[in-house]
């Protein structure tokens, strides 16, 4: 089997297939059709947001055989789809509430975000982590921070940021089970030691697709 094959395959069981049958395995009850949907497609994207450690130069060794500017290609088109996904995520947990009774939206989305609970508080700076993330990733150039500045910011921007988004997930997720958060746990601690592995012990080189983008600028 060709390699890229192999290890297509490993990364569609770790980031897709194995999230959602410990979800749809977990004891949690199920709820409404809706409110299934809205949370298993905010867990698909934040394993899709854990895969963006393993798309990056920090783990050109499992990548090898693809091109690298494709490969930071869909790492930013998968980037910003995520970021997207999650940057909506506490307003999604409160549209179910427009066709229930009872509390209404705004006053459902005010109690969860002022519980004061470990696994909100977390969220919540992940969540302004996130946005740091997408808006430096966007006006990088704008920002006038050399390649090697912006690539130590993303990097700690980006372990912070994972980190804190895996405790939150963990805290605060219904469908959340042991062999889940050992997952998280597993793919999130990975891709932090390739990253910490790059930035001690490779020199960040600017590649040459970003010395041409700003030799014509």
């Amino acid at each position: 089997m060709d390699q890229r094959i192999y290890k297509s395959v490993i990364a569609f069981v770790l980031f897709l297939v194995f999230p959602f049958l410990f979800y749809e395995l977990g004891d949690a009850p199920h709820r409404t059709p809706l409110k299934e949907t809205i949370s298993l497609i905010t867990l698909l994207a934040f394993f899709g947001l854990l895969l963006q450690f393993y798309l990056s130069r920090a783990n050109q060794t499992a990548l090898k055989g693809w091109k690298m500017g494709r490969i930071v290609k869909w790492h930013k088109v998968l980037g910003y789809l995520f970021i997207g996904i999650l940057l909506i995520h506490p307003f999604l947990l409160v549209v179910p509430r427009y066709f229930e009774g009872g509390v209404a939206p705004s006053d459902a989305l005010t109690l969860i975000l002022t519980t004061g609970s470990k696994g909100i508080i977390t969220g919540i700076i992940a969540w302004l982590l996130m946005i740091m993330l997408g808006i430096t990733s966007l006006l990088r150039k704008k920002l006038h921070l050399s390649y090697k500045s912006w690539r130590v910011l993303h990097g700690i921007l980006s372990i912070v940021f994972i980190i804190l988004a895996s405790v939150h997930v963990i805290k605060t997720g219904r469908h959340i089970s042991t062999p889940m958060a050992g997952l998280i746990a597993l793919l999130a601690g990975t891709g932090i030691l390739f990253l910490l592995k790059t930035y001690l012990y490779n020199p960040i080189q600017k590649p040459a697709a970003c010395k041409d983008d700003e030799a014509s600028m």
